[in-house]
């Protein structure tokens, strides 16, 4: 990810109910956990998941690569990253570590993200606040989620 730069990090709780039958916490969950972490940083932005224009971000693709395995209890920490803006797409990346790990990378992921026109079905340039954000922000750490 030497091309992409962190933008957002947060912490948040291993809950009881994301393990699967095997004791670990699921793969889907990893997901859920990259769609938190880049759902807080538009928040953070106040860029909501559809703008007053109708317009928003979906992801068009996603993945992930699991390294080693979480299990209850313990915290998170969920790191974000940005890479170049397009017209009306940009890369995010995502690192997964336990808070009492630190230095051990659990998960790392990607995900595209468009802007598009919700009515029309068809992808927007992205709004210029949020352009300057992916081009020019720093790390915000933000607190616990739980």
């Amino acid at each position: 990810m030497s091309d992409y730069h962190p933008v957002f990090e947060m912490t948040m709780p291993i809950r009881w109910g994301d393990m699967d039958a095997f004791g670990h916490v699921n793969n889907t969950v990893y997901f859920r956990y990259m769609e938190q972490v880049r759902i807080s940083w538009f928040e953070h932005l106040g860029v909501a998941a559809e703008s007053g224009d109708g317009q928003g971000p979906v992801i068009v693709n996603a993945s992930m690569e699991f390294l080693k395995q979480l299990h209850y209890p313990g915290d998170i920490i969920c790191t974000m990253t940005v890479g170049q803006p397009g017209r009306s797409s940009f890369d995010t990346g995502f690192e997964l570590r336990r808070a009492d790990e630190p230095d051990t990378l659990y998960a790392r992921g990607n995900a595209r993200c468009v802007w598009i026109d919700y009515a029309a079905g068809k992808s927007v340039p992205i709004p210029d606040m949020l352009r300057a954000t992916i081009e020019h922000a720093g790390l915000v750490k933000s607190d616990r989620v739980g």
